[in-house]
């Protein structure tokens, strides 16, 4: 897969809350960074932080990319990541970049407003 088709791959992989399949597509050492929350290494590190919001609080996941560009190993979108939680959705507008290695991610990092996320919360 080219660096384009991997993120997506990933992207696709959350939507399905497939835990397995996001651990997959990435690096032993990725650094994967929750710009306001903080950031993890490694694929238990990405599944610990998933857990909680895709698998565990969401009924369903949807992450609408609006644009994404790739420039050799770099990847950069922005989409709109939709969380179904209590019947109610969730909408996080994120600007995101990823670094692909040897076809798996290596570096996951999203910017997003967490006060966004906080005012929508049930």
């Amino acid at each position: 897969m080219t660096p384009d088709e991997t993120v997506t791959a990933l992207i696709r992989a959350c939507e399905a809350r497939d835990l397995d399949a996001v651990c997959a597509l990435v690096t032993d050492d990725i650094e994967y960074d929750n710009v306001p929350i903080g950031n993890v290494t490694g694929p238990d590190g990405v599944r610990s932080v998933l857990s909680g919001g895709v698998t565990q609080a969401a009924e369903q996941v949807e992450w609408v990319v609006l644009h994404q560009v790739a420039t050799g190993d770099v990847v950069m979108n922005e989409r709109v990541d939709r969380f179904l939680v209590d019947g109610r959705w969730i909408e996080i507008p994120i600007a995101a970049v990823f670094t692909v290695r040897d076809g798996r991610v290596s570096l996951w990092r999203d910017y997003f407003d967490l006060e966004t996320y906080r005012r929508q919360r049930p």
